[in-house]
This record gives C-alpha cells, structure tokens and sequence, in this order.
C-alpha cells in the first residue's frame, strides 16, 4: 500500500478537478487508498456525489467509491492537495489551472487526463500546465494514459494504464496509489509520446466511427487501425517521442480501445458522421465533449510543423470542417498512389 502521509507527516490528499465521466471514475478508483475530493461545477452534482454516491449525469446505474468526497470550492481544494489531478477538456483546460494558479502548493504532481490539444497553442496538456504554472517542476507534470473507457475501470473490469511523468520518485509513488488488483499501472519518462498517441486516437476512432456508420467490417478496421498506428508513430517520433511508447499502452492499447468501442464518443461522433448526420447536430446532442472535433485540426498543424504526412487524419478533418462527405473521403484513401508499407 502506498503511503497515507507525506515526508512531513501530512495527510496526502490528491484532488481531481472535473466531474467527468473519466475524472468521476479515476477519482473513485483512488479514493479507497488516499484520501480524494473531486471539483464539479454544479452544487447539485456535489450534493448527489456526497449524498448518494453516484453521478447519474455521466455513469448512471454506477456506484462510487463512499469515500469520495466532492466539492464546488475548487480554490479551497487545490490549496490543500498533496497531488492534482485534471480531467477537464482541453479548451478549458489552461483557464481552470489559472483561476487556482496561486493555490497550487509548489513541486506538487499534476497530472492530466484530458487527451487533447490546445486549438491556438498546439500544446498538450503538460505543456500548457507548464505554462501556466512557470515555477512548478516540469517532471513531476504528467499524464494518465491508456485504454481506459471510464464505464468499465469503475464496473472493476481488469484493465491497465500508463502513468507518463519525469520524475522517476514520483511515478513510482503514483503508480502506487492508482494501482490495484483490477486497474494495472505501468510507468513511463516517455510524456510527449504518451500524450501525443492520446490526442491522435481520438482524431482515428472518428475515423473508425465513420467506417461502422457506413456498415463496413472487421477488415476495414483492422486496416484502418494499423494505418492509424503508423500515422501516430510518425508524428510523435517526429515530436519527440519514443517509438516503443506507440506499440504500448498509451498507443496502440488505446487506439484499439477507442477505435472498437461504441462508449468513445469519438466513435460516437464518427458514427453518426457515417449515418448522414451533421456534425453540429451531433456534437449538441451530446453532453460531453469528444475531444477529436476540436483536436484534429491540431493534430494536423503540428503534422504540418513537423513535415509529416497523415493522410488518415486529413481525411478526418475534410469531413469535420470542409463538410466532405464521408464516402468521399474514403475513396480519397483508398485510391491513393500505391505505396511500399514501410513507405508512407
């Protein structure tokens, strides 16, 4: 078991900021072992986290751990963390951490579960937190990362996760206190990496929607993961990354996850996309945001930055901001010059 007490004596006492479905379950997971409060915005959803141990709005019909408390004082819980932890989307990500920047106790680990990127800035979430936040210790800011659908971590279905951070002290006391019989924590320095295979998985499991909206099969996925995969390695090497990060959990672990599964709203989005439906009747429909809308358009300027084809990608973004029907933008891949595989 992890420790329950600082170096000083203190009571650790981790935050997570979001009420999510993936901040509400990551929260839940670890309030059993450190002491959590979790910031939701609404004073209704405090009320029902606290009173009934549920948050019917994102995982109706599922219990929370009794331990979790939750709070709308976001100021006041940030100024007693041991350790945070930010589950909100990726356009309010900077100016949630900026409200609290003053509360944030130095040298503290943050570490974020939004797998975005910042639409003016192209920075993932590490980097905008450093930003914000110029004094703190840049290798205690990390990510969480994997194939982790919120639903079934806090059903306690077996699954794993990858905790990317510097500091070595650091992600070995995380992976502790994340870790338990059910939920599996692996370790990695690899952040740029790890966040850049999260912010491309979304842009290709709208893609991946887009083929079942159209009725297509097992082929079709498997050959648009695998081309999927070979995109993502290519831009987070390109960034800085480690290519092992993509062949592991934070790559492909999560890409196949996200690319199958109908609870990713990305898939959601891309579903209906395939249907015939308009985008922004889609994304109103919804009450949580998939971050692959906003994210692609980032993804594809920093492919442009770095020189990197991503033709997958493109496509994706020709259906979300150029109105292109999805059916054309499939015929646009799949009539492509032919190529080598271990070209592009």
């Amino acid at each position: 078991m992890p420790p329950s007490h600082d170096a000083t004596g203190r009571e650790l006492s981790f935050v997570v900021i979001g009420s999510g479905s993936w901040g509400t379950a990551v929260a839940s997971m670890i309030a059993p072992t450190v002491r959590t409060t979790i910031w939701a915005r609404r004073p209704e959803l405090v009320d029902e986290i606290n009173r009934d141990h549920r948050n019917s709005a994102y995982l109706p019909g599922l219990d929370l751990a009794p331990q979790l408390s939750a709070t709308a004082d976001l100021r006041g819980a940030v100024g007693e963390a041991s350790a945070l932890v930010v589950g909100v989307p990726s356009h309010g990500f900077r100016s949630v951490i900026a409200s609290v920047a003053d509360e944030i106790r130095p040298n503290i680990p943050i570490i974020s579960l939004s797998k975005g990127i910042e639409a003016n800035t192209l920075m993932r979430m590490t980097e905008v937190t450093a930003d914000v936040l110029p004094n703190h210790a840049t290798d205690v800011i990390g990510a969480l990362t994997g194939p982790n659908l919120a639903r079934e971590i806090i059903a306690g279905q077996p699954a794993a996760t990858v905790i990317a951070i510097g500091d070595e002290a650091t992600a070995a006391h995380l992976q502790h206190v994340f870790m338990n019989p059910r939920f599996r924590v692996y370790t990695n320095p690899d952040v740029i990496g790890s966040e850049t295979a999260g912010a491309v998985k979304n842009v290709m499991a709208i893609a991946a929607g887009m083929a079942a909206g159209k009725g297509f099969g097992d082929n079709t996925l498997a050959t648009l993961v695998t081309r999927a995969l070979v995109e993502m390695t290519r831009l987070g090497v390109a960034m800085g990354g480690d290519v092992r990060t993509f062949s592991g959990l934070a790559g492909l672990g999560d890409l196949v996850a996200t690319c199958n599964s109908t609870q990713s709203r990305n898939h959601q989005v891309g579903f209906a996309l395939g249907r015939g439906k308009a985008l922004d009747d889609i994304v109103s429909d919804m009450s949580m945001v998939a971050e692959g809308v906003k994210s692609t358009r980032g993804v594809l300027a920093l492919a442009e930055r770095h020189g990197v084809e991503m033709p997958i990608a493109a496509q994706v973004g020709r259906v979300l901001y150029d109105g292109v029907d999805p059916s054309d933008a499939l015929r646009e891949l799949m009539t492509r010059a032919a190529k080598s595989e271990y070209g592009s």
